[in-house]
Parts: structure tokens; sequence; C-alpha cells
């Protein structure tokens, strides 16, 4: 196992744990993925968190991860895919950027319309 360097989904599960305010303990038990049934186990998910070197996650544990994190499923592979296989992601400092090209697909053509007026009235303010 090559020694990891890039913590994209370590940060992201410190940071969403705390946004939830929740325990690991708790985000083990509530990371259980809907489809296999499969549970991210505490000690990987504390070292993930940590930074320790762990393999890269299955599908099944990124979903059972979405699940206990209450992320769309596409957040947690992109900040795995990042961290794991050093594929590129979209970034911000706290995680909107990547959180909104995730929720895009879920919205309807007429709040599309509304997100695109909206970022073109702040683009506006800022030039």
């Amino acid at each position: 196992m090559a020694e990891q360097t890039k913590t994209q989904l370590s940060d992201l599960v410190r940071r969403r744990r705390a946004e939830l305010g929740i325990s690991l303990r708790t985000l083990a038990e509530r990371s259980i993925d809907p489809l296999s049934g499969e549970q991210a186990k505490f000690g990987w998910i504390s070292k993930l968190e940590n930074n320790k070197p762990t393999d890269t996650p299955s599908e099944e544990l990124l979903r059972a991860l979405a699940a206990g994190l209450e992320l769309p499923l596409r957040v947690v592979q992109e900040a795995a895919a990042a961290q794991y296989l050093g594929m590129g992601e979209v970034r911000s400092e706290d995680g909107t950027a990547r959180l909104l090209i995730a929720r895009i697909q879920e919205m309807s053509p007429e709040d599309l319309e509304q997100l695109a007026a909206i970022t073109e009235t702040f683009a506006r303010r800022k030039g």
C-alpha cells in the first residue's frame, strides 16, 4: 500500500463529522451501505480521519460513509478519488464548491435557472 500524501477524504470526514456534532462511534454506527448492508468500522474511520494509511475504500464502504455523513455519494467518491487515486477535484476551503456541484444534479431546470441568475448577480457585483 502506497503512503497517502493527499487528505481530501480524511478532511471531508473530519469536517463533516464536526458539522454534524457526532462522535466517531456514532458515525460508525450510522455508516451502513443502504444496498449491501456493509458497515464502515470505527477503526477504519478513525485511521482515515487521523490521516493514517488505509486501503482504498470499496464502493460499498464509500456508500456507507456517505450515508453516515449525510452527504451525496458523489461528494464522498470525488474526495476518495482525489486522496487515493490522485484524481483532480473541485476544491474550496470549506468544501462548499464540491457540495454545490454534487447537489446541482438533483436540481430541476427551474432551480438551475434561478441558481444561474443568482450566480450572475454575484459575479456582476464583484466585477
